[in-house]
């Protein structure tokens, strides 16, 4: 391997002193060298492949144009790594690096992964999470940015979480204006989750958002079946039971897109077709939403957009602390439609298709 060139040997080849290379290489002001100069000493550069030492420019500069992420499983989950992808995409506009841990929510991990952070001296910490919830996060030393995303620590500063009040108004307004005012049915309440920080910091804000929109339209749901855990199975059993009930249900609105997946096997099952019977809407907006035939309706939880604002937060932005609200944009597929004849006057047919 060949060895690396130093500023020594770039200011050989020049012909010029190693400080003038240093003032130009580092693109410092004032060096007061020609044109002619300087542009010897970039060609000597060029030549010799020369690259600045990173560990000399940080003790220098005081700055390791290094972010840390530290993960609670968004590396191992699929959904949820599109925050890392944003994170890495700003770093490398603005010439930074990303240093990963994963956590695992062990709390030995995490304290392993800041103390490793810190000693590397990173410019700024991003703390992700998958489930949008209260974490035991450690308070940083007053001289590192940290943000948390998707989650909140008892001493966080600065937070980035999606905005799901506006998501469940939305969701809600869209099944309102389709006709359901008098016919939707929550499928995936959960009122441990509301009551509960470790579960869902943001849960509670997506339910005020839903009735919100309810309270505007002078409606209430006609039916509401409690799920705990958000699973296909879990969706499947309450909507069969809500759509078994008698309950002038029009629309179901599932609280995610698993959910959602079971209610439409219930909906198939009693021979219902989506949307021409039953509208179905969700949230999240996860890679099953656009398998589903027809295409489910539903509120994308945009990790990517808040892996992106945190590096921002980091790197370019001096109003960092509060709360930061990333927008869950609607994608408009083909489970919603205006309500047609009551369904339930109607004879179930095993047969009929769902799609």
């Amino acid at each position: 391997m060949s060895k690396r060139a130093t500023l020594a040997d770039v200011a050989a080849r020049a012909g010029l002193s190693k400080t003038a290379v240093s003032l130009v290489l580092n693109e410092r002001p004032g060096s007061r060298l020609s044109a002619e100069a300087v542009q010897r000493i970039r060609d000597a550069a060029r030549e010799l492949n020369y690259r600045p030492n990173p560990a000399a420019r940080s003790l220098r500069m005081g700055k390791t144009r290094t972010i840390g992420f530290v993960s609670d499983k968004v590396t191992i989950t699929r959904f949820a790594s599109a925050m890392i992808r944003g994170l890495l995409d700003v770093a490398d506009e603005h010439d930074h690096g990303v240093l990963i841990a994963e956590t695992g929510d062990h709390p030995k991990q995490l304290a392993r992964a800041l103390e490793s952070m810190i000693d590397r001296q990173v410019d700024g910490i991003v703390f992700g999470s998958v489930g949008a919830r209260l974490l035991n996060l450690p308070a940083l030393p007053d001289h590192v940015r940290g943000v948390a995303v998707n989650c909140v620590g008892p001493t966080s500063r600065s937070v980035v979480l999606p905005s799901e009040h506006e998501a469940g108004y939305r969701m809600t307004r869209l099944l309102i204006e389709a006709g359901h005012a008098e016919g939707i049915g929550i499928i995936g309440n959960a009122p441990q989750a509301i009551a509960t920080p470790q579960i869902s910091v943001t849960i509670g804000s997506r339910f005020a958002g839903i009735h919100e929109a309810l309270d505007e339209a002078r409606a209430a749901p006609v039916a509401v079946a409690d799920i705990e855990v958000w699973e296909p199975w879990h969706g499947y059993d309450a909507a069969k039971e809500v759509l078994g009930s008698g309950a002038p249900v029009t629309a179901l609105l599932c609280l995610n897109d698993r959910v959602a997946f079971g209610a439409y096997q219930a909906a198939q099952e009693r021979g219902l077709r989506i949307p021409d019977d039953i509208s179905i809407a969700s949230f999240d907006d996860d890679e099953i939403a656009s398998y589903l035939r027809p295409g489910l309706t539903t509120a994308r939880l945009d990790y990517q957009g808040m892996g992106r604002l945190a590096a921002e937060l980091i790197l370019l932005r001096d109003d960092s602390e509060g709360e930061h609200l990333v927008p869950m944009p609607v994608q408009l597929r083909e489970s919603i439609a205006t309500p047609s004849l009551d369904w339930q006057d109607l004879p179930t047919k095993p047969g009929r298709s769902a799609g």
